[in-house]
């Protein structure tokens, strides 16, 4: 055993911490960097706990470094309105753009309708300011911060993640409203980020829609096996630990390549500080964390219908599904008719139980899907 005591875990659940940390997506780094340093917005696919936020502030980050632009992330996740978004887009740009003597007296001036209000550290005397957005000047208030940072004399790179709330704000026509404003803009470039494939493919891929063809459209999918591979042995090696390729052939395989649970399983594993990391040591996390969270699965089930928890049964003994109304499937699991089981999936993926991936249907949390083959 190897003590890991009072150490850094190097497996991140949450949160970018630094470059040496974030494994692999050179190329979907390379890819992302050239569309927004050549001008063009991105829209970034990917199922929640893929890593998509992550690479996002990866990209930025190196961006930042490099001086090409000034880079800022939204999480829309939970906004309901155009003021929620306008609040959280200000509260991250405001005053950003100027010098400390330039601060205060642009920000006053430049957003009257957000009613910016001063406060300052106590230790190091920067300006911070907190907003006030009213529904009746929310537009208003989003052209100003948008001229912002288009006069700024900087590139400005902005990332809306889990954009898809947009298409359920409340106010009408703001797809509409939005587009007008950034087709506009020549020094601010996009990353509408999301992880409901279909809504987010709907706005921007639908020739009925504002959005559409205003956005390169990036899938974000598996790390490669290899790739994760050396990451994890890299920072294992780094504290006296190792895992052995068949342990981890494992853990990435009943994952699917999943980069949340990759992560987790690891984080766990480095916590147990065992000097080699073998197949059983796997077998038994997973174990572990199943039964840690079993009361959590069965709440799961009780709060679908028979019908829907019969069908995301027969989905996680499966893997991954993609004829779910073929005679095949529905007669090796004793499913009903065809359209009950369509209306079971349609149910599931909007609850965000099933995952609708380019291959098929998957559960949409790895774990559960282990626990319920675990129970047949």
């Amino acid at each position: 055993m190897v003590s890991n005591k009072g150490e850094f875990n190097p497996f991140l659940l949450f949160g970018y911490r630094a470059e040496d940390y974030f494994c692999d997506r050179e190329d979907e780094f390379q890819a992302l960097k050239a569309a927004l340093s050549n001008g063009r917005n991105v829209t970034l696919v990917s199922p929640r706990r893929m890593g998509k936020t992550g690479l996002i502030k990866h990209v930025f980050n190196r961006i930042e470094k490099s001086g090409e632009a000034r880079c800022f992330y939204v999480d829309l996740y939970q906004t309901d309105s155009l003021e929620s978004l306008v609040k959280k887009l200000g509260l991250a740009v405001l005053g950003t753009l100027d010098s400390r003597k330039q601060k205060v007296q642009k920000v006053l001036a430049a957003f009257k309708s957000l009613r910016p209000s001063l406060s300052f550290d106590a230790i190091s005397g920067d300006p911070s300011f907190s907003v006030d957005v009213r529904r009746e000047t929310a537009e208003m208030s989003l052209t100003e911060i948008l001229n912002y940072m288009e006069n700024s004399g900087s590139r400005c790179y902005v990332a809306f993640d889990e954009f898809q709330e947009v298409a359920n704000y409340k106010e009408k026509k703001i797809e509409a409203l939005l587009r007008s404003y950034i087709q506009s803009l020549v020094n601010v470039r996009f990353v509408f980020s999301g992880s409901q494939r279909h809504v987010l493919e709907n706005m921007f891929v639908s020739a009925s829609r504002p959005f559409y063809q205003s956005s390169e459209i990036m899938h974000l999918g598996c790390i490669d096996k290899d790739k994760y591979k050396a990451f994890a042995q890299k920072h294992l090696l780094s504290h006296k630990q190792t895992i052995e390729d068949e342990a981890f052939d494992c853990l990435y395989t009943k994952v699917f390549g999943h980069t949340w649970y990759i992560q987790f399983m690891l984080n766990r594993l480095y916590e147990r500080g065992m000097a080699c990391i073998k197949l059983q040591d796997v077998e038994d996390m997973f174990d572990v964390v199943l039964k840690t969270n079993e009361v959590t699965y069965q709440t799961f089930l009780r709060v679908l219908t028979p019908g829907q928890g019969n069908v995301i049964k027969a989905i996680a003994m499966e893997g991954c599904v993609n004829e779910l109304q073929g005679q095949h499937f529905r007669t090796k699991y004793g499913l009903s008719a065809a359209s009950s089981v369509k209306s079971a999936v349609e149910a599931l993926v909007e609850k965000e139980f099933l995952l609708d991936t380019l291959s098929g249907y998957e559960v949409y949390d790895r774990f559960f899907a282990l626990w319920l083959q675990s129970i047949g």
